[in-house]
């Protein structure tokens, strides 16, 4: 059975429609250029359906990050998990140890200065892409911008799959997993019967804490002294060293005499023990003997001030203190006055230039005679000294009997 031949006509119209849509379906896939040839890195330059819209006006920022783990180009910025943006580039940092990823991000989207980008998941076996996240305050620091770049410091990655598999694994297979057996085992039979015991223990432990916990303040001052001692001490070296060299000798002649220091703290050890065996064997007589002081105490005691007084007159006879209180100037004036006994007789002494006078005898009443003269030819009456006194037996009137 023979195909039907298609017309000259339609044959030729089908070959150009073909040559056509092949011509559309290339503008299409390299993207047509008025002028010039297009430009075509590899695959990750074939625009992928959907993504986010970049708007008219998108602008750039560079994120640093420590691993990128599988995020390749095109994968979706998002804030608040709504795709705002996608990755351009992803190549190695300045550092050769960090990765440098340079996002487009809508120009309507506004983030501060100061936000911070997490490589995160979609899904258990999702894609990757860059979450940006605004801090919780606001600090004032301006917007992200063209050309703006997150530093090491404000970025990070969530756990890998593969990582939380491996710590799983490590952990049932290796991990002491198979011990707990043996742990609970050992436990129980540590706290079995000793239920007070432990529960005291926690009590005590806890009023511990309560303590520390109230005095973590004078803790940290203690802290801080001995911090500022250790500096003081620092530098201070020098001088501590001279101390403990100087320290040196007598510690070493401790260490010669410690047989005799021995020696003495022996002979002070049986010394005390003489001392209150005797005080013990002496006690009923010693108490005897202060009941026996005690009305002697009790009677100065009654004395008061009177004992204390008569010792200040005693050993100030006779110039006491009511004497002194007398005396006035630097000198102490003496007043003798002497009365003649009736029938004594009074020599004068001789007077030069004359003869000398007799005095009349004086009388019993009068007033000291022979303290007086009669004037001489050469002036007024002096003081005589004291005569010398006779005693005759002589009657009164100064005549002799």
């Amino acid at each position: 059975m023979k195909r039907a031949a298609l017309p000259r006509g339609r044959a030729a119209g089908l070959a150009a429609g073909a040559v056509i849509a092949l011509g559309l379906a290339f503008a299409l896939t390299l993207g047509g250029v008025p002028a010039g040839l297009p430009g075509f890195d590899g695959i990750e330059d074939l625009p992928l359906p959907g993504g986010a819209d970049l708007g008219d006006h998108p602008y750039t920022v560079t994120a640093e990050l420590q691993d990128v783990l599988s995020l390749v180009p095109h994968a979706a910025v998002r804030v608040n998990d709504v795709a705002v943006g996608r990755i351009t580039r992803v190549e190695l940092g300045e550092d050769d140890w960090s990765a440098r990823v340079t996002m487009e991000i809508n120009g309507d989207v506004k983030l501060p200065a100061d936000a911070t980008a997490r490589l995160e998941q979609s899904s258990l076996l999702g894609e990757k892409y860059v979450q940006l996240v605004a801090p919780a305050k606001e600090t004032g620091t301006g917007r992200l911008t063209d050309g703006s770049v997150i530093p090491l410091a404000r970025t990070s990655r969530t756990t890998e799959v593969e990582e939380v598999f491996g710590a799983l694994s490590l952990l049932l297979n290796g991990g002491g997993v198979s011990q707990l057996k043996t742990i609970t085992r050992e436990l129980n039979a540590a706290l079995g019967g000793r239920e007070p015991e432990v529960r005291s223990m926690l009590k005590r432990v806890n009023t511990l804490v309560g303590d520390l916990d109230d005095h973590r303040e004078d803790i940290t001052d203690a802290l801080d002294a001995v911090n500022r001692l250790s500096s003081t001490l620092a530098t201070r070296k020098e001088d501590v060293g001279t101390v403990l060299t100087g320290l040196s000798p007598g510690l070493k002649t401790l260490e010669k005499q410690r047989g005799s220091l021995l020696t003495m703290l022996r002979s002070l050890d049986t010394l005390s023990g003489v001392a209150v065996s005797t005080i013990n064997a002496s006690k009923d007589d010693m108490i005897a003997d202060l009941k026996a002081v005690a009305p002697t105490l009790k009677a100065l005691a009654d004395a008061g001030t009177d004992l204390p007084d008569s010792l200040q007159v005693l050993l100030t006879y006779p110039f006491t203190d009511e004497v002194l209180r007398g005396v006035k100037g630097d000198y102490l004036n003496t007043y003798l006055s002497m009365v003649a006994v009736p029938g004594t007789e009074v020599i004068p002494p001789l007077v030069s230039g004359g003869a000398p006078t007799p005095l009349p005898a004086p009388d019993a009443g009068d007033a000291p005679a022979a303290q007086q003269r009669a004037p001489g030819k050469h002036g007024p009456a002096s003081p005589l000294p004291l005569p010398s006194v006779s005693g005759t037996g002589a009657k009164s009137g100064g005549e002799p009997g």
